[in-house]
């Protein structure tokens, strides 16, 4: 990208930016004034110093000296209510105008297609969130403050100078070029660099949730040594970054300093030629010499805002990239009230973004009403693609999906997701009560009786009744508090209480104990009574009686037909059930747990 193009695109993401602060516009409006009222009071006192010095002290005049006090005493009065109005209202719009971003990133993250949640890290999401977003208040509102109000000081010292003596203003000649060329380079230094400190803050949130998150498997296998230095990595890189920054900084605040040293002392050249130096008061060469002292420090703090207007624009950046992608596709029109749940895959291919594949290819199936359909076969043969396209987490990219005899891609969105319940084997619940796991999302208008009833069919009262308060008993984050067996079981309650006509099961028994899986398997059983299920199982023992068996291999359906008919075969399914039942200890199937098998 040019220079040119770069700087157009900072200013439509500045002027977008600005747009979160327009809800606030009386508020924005006290504090522009608030500012004017700080930078130029400090211009206004600098313009008093000229009758000060001659009137008070060289002509001793009675006026002056009487009321110069009261007139000091009056503009910092006036000045400090400036400052808090500006200090305090650009604190009140940056938190509102952070807080509206970080809602519209992660309503963007709520509303995009699964594919993004696996092309990026999701340390780099959260860091959005929480780092990524702060660095846009110092662009929208911070940088702002710094800008009017410097900037206001600036022209009211050049207004003090130009209307004192404009012969002795000429040494400003030598500063202003000097300092617009500065800037013009430390803006493109800054926009270089900032676009890469956000990327090396999510890969920094992202070690610390995955070390965090795994912090079992690190201690058993040792990773601390390794872990620590993967994070030391990043974290070095992330400081080179930052003293590239004030390295930046700093280069730009000594060349200020030095180009205004020149500007003084041709100040004091200029004031003290012969021909100059017997028309011009003390009074008049001290206010140009303060107004341009005065000025200084506005000139270097302008020049080093342009660190928080680049890191904001480019945090900004990112922010709006994400908020601007679109959302899951969804061209249905159909609003589909309960399905008969009459389930056909026909020749169905996918193909997933970015991949060079294919996951599944030619998938033909039915699933009648009320049946229950089981996906076997070896991992990564698709099984788990199949089924996350019935929710339209994705499309086939070939075939079609047709459920009661249309396809389903004429149904909305939100309609077809509320025929489908699911059930896997990574439980996902909430730090939150029990009941709110239960009655999660377009199911928190539930009774308490309704979901102590789910409960009860999911056998979850049985460690329900234990708890201090019940089913308003605090889980913790993920449900940590709970074991695998009782998360399993709040998961069914929760698809009980759904009570959905399409039911997906993802190895919902795997990894359990006898007892928790023999409580689990009773749920299940109420679960899937009357609906269409998709069970995928690895343990073969619980799906024998499936009303038809699907060997998944290489993305293609290999064999189907029941448990019996796969066994006369001969061929996947049977070489399958004789590697568990002859290689490896014999487990128990589900009639052998106490109630009947699938």
């Amino acid at each position: 990208m040019s220079a040119g193009s770069a700087d157009t695109h900072s200013w439509l993401v500045y002027k977008r930016l600005l747009g979160y602060t327009r809800p606030f516009w009386i508020v924005v409006l006290v504090t522009l004034v608030g500012m004017a009222v700080e930078g130029g009071a400090l211009a206004v006192f600098t313009r008093l110093l000229q009758p000060m010095i001659d009137q008070m002290f060289a002509n001793k005049n009675a006026y002056y000296i009487f009321w110069m006090p009261i007139w000091i005493v009056g503009i910092f009065v006036v000045r400090a209510f400036g400052t808090f109005a500006s200090s305090y209202g650009i604190s009140y719009i940056g938190r509102n105008v952070v807080q509206a971003i970080q809602q519209d990133v992660f309503a963007a993250y709520l509303r995009l297609p699964a594919a993004f949640f696996g092309a990026e890290p999701s340390g780099q999401q959260i860091s959005r969130i929480t780092y990524t977003s702060e660095q846009v208040a110092s662009a929208a509102t911070d940088a702002v403050k710094v800008s009017v109000t410097e900037g206001v000081t600036v022209i009211g010292m050049l207004y003090v100078m130009l209307s004192t003596s404009a012969y002795l203003t000429l040494a400003l000649l030598v500063m202003i070029p000097a300092i617009m060329v500065i800037t013009t380079v430390v803006s493109r230094r800054y926009r270089q660099i900032s676009r890469r400190i956000q990327g090396m803050m999510g890969s920094v949130t992202g070690t610390v949730e995955e070390s965090v998150g795994a912090h079992r498997e690190v201690r058993i296998y040792g990773g601390q040594a390794y872990e620590a230095d993967r994070f030391e990595a990043i974290t070095q890189r992330t400081r080179r970054l930052n003293l590239k920054v004030a390295a930046t900084t700093a280069t730009s605040s000594a060349t200020v300093q030095t180009v205004a040293a020149f500007a003084l002392a041709l100040l004091v050249y200029l004031g003290t030629r012969p021909s100059v130096i017997s028309h011009i008061s003390p009074g008049v060469f001290f206010t140009v010499l303060s107004a341009m002292g005065g000025m200084l420090p506005s000139l270097k703090r302008l020049t080093g805002v342009q660190s928080n207007i680049q890191r904001g624009l480019s945090a900004a950046d990112d922010l709006f990239e994400v908020i601007d992608l679109p959302p899951e596709v969804d061209r249905g029109s159909h609003e589909l009230q309960r399905t008969r749940a009459d389930l056909r895959f026909e020749g169905v291919g996918l193909v997933y973004p970015r991949g060079d594949f294919e996951a599944l290819r030619g998938v033909d199936l039915h699933c009648a009403p009320g049946t229950v359909t089981a996906l076997v076969g070896r991992s990564g043969g698709g099984k788990s693609s199949l089924v996350s396209l019935l929710p339209r987490f994705h499309e086939p990219t070939t075939g079609r999906i047709v459920l009661d005899g249309r396809d389903y891609l004429d149904y909305t969105l939100a309609s077809l997701r509320r025929q489908i319940a699911w059930v896997g084997q990574n439980v996902v619940l909430f730090d939150d009560t029990i009941a709110n796991n239960i009655a999660y999302g377009e199911l928190a208008g539930a009774s308490e009786a309704d979901i102590i009833a789910a409960a009860g069919a999911a056998n979850a009262m049985e460690f329900i009744a234990r708890m201090p308060q019940g089913i308003h008993t605090q889980i913790g984050q993920s449900g940590n508090l709970l074991s695998g067996g009782q998360r399993q079981r709040l998961a069914i309650a929760r698809a009980i209480l759904k009570n959905a006509p399409i039911l997906i099961l993802d190895e919902a028994t795997s990894a359990l104990d006898t007892e928790s899986e023999r409580l689990i398997q009773q749920a299940l059983l109420r679960l899937m009574r009357d609906r269409t299920t998709l069970v995928i199982a690895h343990r073969l023992s619980t799906i024998e009686h499936a009303d038809q068996i699907a060997v998944v291999e290489q993305g293609c359906i290999v064999e189907r037909g029941t448990h019996a008919e796969l066994i006369a075969l001969g061929g996947h399914y049977a070489t399958l059930h004789r590697m568990q039942f002859h290689d490896q200890p014999v487990e128990p199937t589900v009639s052998q747990a106490g109630i009947p098998a699938v």
